[in-house]
Order: structure tokens, then sequence, then C-alpha cells
């Protein structure tokens, strides 16, 4: 028989026959079942049908398929045979596989549906091609997910942390505060503050109420260590906490006087305190139009643009605020915020030893300001604000008449106290004593509380205007007006105890001398910021707080040691060490307006460094 006389039917028999031959080199064995091309892609075949007559048909990576071509060549088929056996074995093997995914597909269900006897364990056959599928796409998971959190990029910060921004800073200052001769220390500067915190103080006894120290000179070395983060939230949200240092829990100073015993916490190397100084949670949107708004629920910093003769530097609002700015073009911004800020919360309890409770005496702020940033010529812009401050509830008030049998027998006003003070304020008794027997008619018995004798709606005009014509030097000048409108001296006068004049009388009282404005200039020249060693700063200012015009407690803390109802001059200098750490000192000299003589100097040297 000659081999062009074969019966097609012989030639996959053929094919079979001579497979062991290759089987033992690997890159000759016929594919199995999973090497075959998967549905969807085109047949080597394909490629084979195509070649043109009478040239020799390109080689495959399929073992079959040249196999069959050899054949051709060595006339055992012809093309046209050679081209039906290979389409008839691609149908056959796409039908194969159709089968067998069918089949397993079978098995899987039947062996989820299959009861569990009780006391065994049910394991779901799972087959290889369906593993190496899982393992290929879990994989791919894997490494997506590593590429956008940085995990492949040992170097790169992952995106978590990205979302956390900290920062910090670390102060420690030599404070000296000097007294010139001729204060008045016949004990005409009582420590509100020190009474309203705590023991109610008898008038009518023969001791002095706690007095500030206006005639001994002090030197202190205090620490300030201030850490926090910020916390992306994504979608415009962002958490906030900081926290702080501090030898009490005085709103405008996060200073720890270092060795200060007693409350101060310190002394023999003691431990210091740390505080919640900022915790708070914001919402930002609007960035990339012609607007932004901020809205911010919590503890969270000044959103007022002003001086430190309204509010401290270091004051943190408790509360809520809104802040917007809308960009008119690139010459001028308007700026808009507002808030409400609880700063008193009536004890849940109060009063504790009675039976009946007293009304509620919370206190609120609520505070808008307006304004407009300016590029008024190429090297001059400006800044200027327009704010509005209700102090809701903080006016003392008269206590409906009692007669106290020991000093912890409330009045209904006691909550109208300041919870925290500094100096400068009018003051007013709370407490409607009736004389009486016990109280010897009125002479005796006479525990006192003592509130603000004025009312606080505070007006303020703020601005700031930077020329940068002889750069790299700014000079920037800032002021600030600011008026009590709801002030009443006649009103005032009936009541206040303290911020009068001599009468030359110890029986009676001399007039009446507080006031309900304040004002302040000040002059920077120097660098515009402290970015490097060199770079520095220098700066003269005036400041004129009358007794009433904002309140004591929330002003700065530093000027004549604290406080209003004081006018003098601040002189100081900055300088930086390198990016993070400048020098600095400054000399404050305040004289009192009203009442009694008092001058008080102070000297204060600071080394700072924040991260």
């Amino acid at each position: 028989m000659s081999v062009r006389s074969i019966p097609l039917r012989l030639a996959p028999l053929l094919a079979l026959a001579l497979q062991p031959a290759f089987a033992e080199d690997e890159s000759l064995a016929v594919p199995s079942l999973d090497q075959l091309p998967a549905e969807g892609v085109t047949p080597v075949g394909d490629e084979t049908t195509e070649t043109p007559a009478g040239e020799a048909a390109r080689p495959t990576d399929n073992v079959t398929i040249n196999l069959i071509h050899r054949l051709v060549e060595k006339g055992v088929l012809t093309k046209d045979e050679a081209d039906t056996m290979i389409r008839q074995a691609e149908a056959d093997a796409t039908r194969v596989r159709a089968q067998q995914r069918a089949e397993i597909q079978t098995a899987v269900q039947q062996e989820a549906l299959a009861p569990v006897q009780e006391g065994e364990v049910g394991v779901t056959y799972v087959p290889e091609t369906v593993k190496a599928q899982m393992r290929e796409e879990i994989k791919h998971q894997l490494l997506t997910e590593a590429r956008v959190q940085n995990w492949s990029a040992p170097a790169a910060t992952p995106e978590w942390v990205k979302r956390y921004k900290v920062f910090g800073d670390v102060r420690v200052r030599y404070e000296g505060s000097f007294f010139p001769g001729g204060n008045d220390n016949s004990g005409q500067f009582p420590n509100f503050n020190a009474i309203n915190t705590g023991a109610p103080y008898d008038t009518a006894g023969t001791q002095h109420s706690p007095q500030y120290n206006v005639d001994q000179d002090r030197d202190r070395f205090r620490l300030r260590a201030r850490v926090g983060a910020e916390i992306d939230l994504d979608d415009g949200f962002t958490a906030g906490l900081r926290l702080a240092t501090g030898e009490n829990n005085s709103p405008v100073s996060p200073n720890q006087s270092l060795g200060a015993a007693g409350n101060a916490q310190g002394g023999n190397f003691s431990k210091y305190a740390v505080w919640i100084d900022r915790a708070f949670l914001s919402y930002h949107f609007g960035e990339d139009h012609c607007y932004d708004v901020d809205l911010q629920a919590g503890r969270f910093d000044n959103p007022f643009f002003n001086t430190d003769i309204v509010w401290d530097d270091d004051l943190g609002f408790d509360g809520f605020a809104a802040k917007g700015k809308f960009r008119f073009n690139d010459d001028i911004k308007v700026f808009a915020t507002a808030g409400a800020f609880p700063i008193f919360n009536t004890d849940f309890n109060f009063s504790s030893i009675n039976p009946a409770k007293f009304e509620s005496t919370d206190k609120y702020i609520y505070g808008g300001q307006i304004g407009v940033e300016w590029k008024i010529a190429e090297k001059l812009t400006g800044k200027f604000g327009v704010a509005f401050y209700d102090f809701d509830g903080v006016k003392g008030k008269l206590s409906t008449p009692y007669v106290p049998l020991t000093s912890s027998d409330a009045g209904d006003t006691d909550g109208l106290r300041p919870s925290f003070a500094q100096k400068g304020n009018t003051y007013m008794a709370l407490r409607n004593i009736l004389p009486d027997p016990s109280n010897n008619n009125g002479n005796s018995n006479q525990w006192q509380y003592f509130g603000l004798a004025s009312p606080f709606r505070e007006l303020t005009v703020t601005g700031r205007l930077d020329y940068d014509g002889y750069e790299p030097v700014r000079l920037s000048l800032t002021g600030e007006f600011v008026k009590n409108v709801a002030f009443d001296k006649s009103s005032v006068a009936q009541f206040a105890v303290n911020n009068r004049g001599p009468s030359g009388d110890p029986q009676k009282q001399g007039l009446f001398e507080g006031g309900d404005t304040a004002w302040m200039v000040n002059l920077v020249v120097g660098d515009a910021a402290l970015e490097k060693f060199g770079d520095w700063q220098t700066y003269l200012g005036y400041r004129y707080v009358e007794s009433d015009s904002v309140v004591d407690g929330l002003t700065d803390s530093d000027f004549g040691g604290g406080g209003t109802n004081l006018k003098g001059f601040t002189l100081g200098a900055n300088m930086a060490l390198s990016k993070a750490v400048r020098i600095g000192a400054r000399w404050m000299s305040a004289d009192q307006i009203a009442g009694p003589t008092y001058r008080n100097d102070i000297l204060q040297v600071d080394l700072n460094a924040k991260f």
C-alpha cells in the first residue's frame, strides 16, 4: 500500500501512535486539555489554514498541529484533509471543555448541597482550575492595593499615614516681673478669681481677701509644650486633637512654671499635668471654586481676625463656628465668621445642698465678623474686619434675699460669678444677705461671691497693613478698636466694689473710674516669616484697655500680668536660629488706668522650637 493511499480515518490513529515518541521531551509533548486554547482565543489552526498554497506551514507551539503539517509535507495527507482534521479536532476540544465545565459545576453544587452528618466537617471540592483562577484574582487584588497603599515601595509613605498631620512646639521661657515703687499694697487689689473659685469671702471678717502681688519682684522659668494631630477623614471632613501643658486649667495660658508648688503641681521635680487643649471635627468645602467654607465643632482655634486685647493668643473656643471666604477677583476677598460658644454650663444639681434646685445660669458668647482682604497696590495689602460679640448671661445679679447659716448656703445667683478671671473688670456682690440676729444684724457671716458689674456686648474694628516695598523686609501695621456698647457707667457705679478713685474718707467710697473703650497699635519690621537662620523681626506696640471694655478673663495674659484696666508699651524682637528654632525677647511696661496705683514691668526671653 502506498503512503498516499492511507485512508483519512487512519491519520488520527497514526498521530496517537507517534505520541509516545515525543512524550519524553516536554517541548514535543502533545498538550493536555488545560493547555489547549481557551474559548474566545483564536485557534492556532486558523493560522495554518491561511498558509498560502505552495508555502511550508509555519511552526506553532502545538505539537499535534505541527505533526499534521509534517504529514502534509510527506504526502500522507492533503492540505484540505489536514485543514478538515484540525477544524474537527478544535470542535471536539471545545465540546469536551464545555462538558467538563458543566460536570465540574454540577459536582460543586452537589457537594455544597450534600448533607453533613453530625460530627463531620463538610469540605467543598474546588477543582485545580478554579483554585488557579482564585489565586490569580487574589494576587491581582493584593498587588493593586499594594500600589495604592505604597506597600510595594518600602521607602514610600503608606496612604493611611499621609492622612495624619502631626505637629507641636516646645517653648522655654524666662520671665521676670518687676514692680516699681509706689504701688498701693494696702489691700486694694482683691483676687476675685481666687474668691470665686474657692470658698466665699466673709466681707465682715477681720482678714483681707485674697490679694494680687503688687510689690515683690518675681523670677520664673516657664515651660510650654503642645503636641497635636489632624486626621483627614476624606470627603472634606477632618478631626483634630491637641494636648498641652499648664499649671492650672486657665483658658489663656498653657505655661507651666518650673518648680511651682501647691496648686501649680510642681516642686521637687514633680510631674506636670497635660490637658486637652483642642478636640474638634471640621468640614470644609468649596475650595476649588470662588468660595470656601469651613464648619467646626468642638474645641478649636480662635476663628476670628483680631488682636490679643479681645482674645488671648492661646485661647481655644468651645462650641460651633462657621467661616466662609468669597473671592471676587485676585485682589479682593470677602470673609465672614459666625459662632456660638458656651462658656458656662450650670451644675446639674445646683445647689447641691438644697432639695429645691435653682434655675440655670448658663452663659454663651454669640459672635459674628465680616471683613475684606484687599491687595491695595503691588506691594501693599490690607485686611480689615468688623466684629460684634454678645456675652449672654455674664453680668452679675443680686440673689433672692436670704440668710446663709453657713458659708455653704448658696445664693440662687452664685452661678453668675466668673468661673475664671484675671484682673481689671468691675465687680459687684452677688448675695443679697439680710440682716438677722444670726449674723449680728449684718456685722458677721457675710459670706460673699462676686460677679461682673457690667454686661458685655463688644463692637470691634480690626485692621492690618503689610508693605513689601523693602523686600525682604516687611513693614506690618496692626490696629484694633473695641467699644463695650452695653456699658452704663452710672448703673455700674451703683454696685462697683473696685475701680474707684481715692475718697479721702475711709468710711466712703471714691468715685467710680472704670471705662468701656480699648485700642492698640503695633508696628512689626523684619522678615515676613522666620524660616532660616538670621531671619528677624522687631516690633513696638502701645495699648490702652479700660476696665470694662473687654472681659478680663479672655484677654492677653502677659501684659501687666494679664487682664484689663491697663495701658503701656511693648517692645520686642525675634530671630530664627534654624527653620524650626527661634529666640525672642520682649519688654512690657504697664500702668493701671482706674483705681489705686499699680505699675508692672515684665521681661520675657523665649527659646521656641516647632515641628
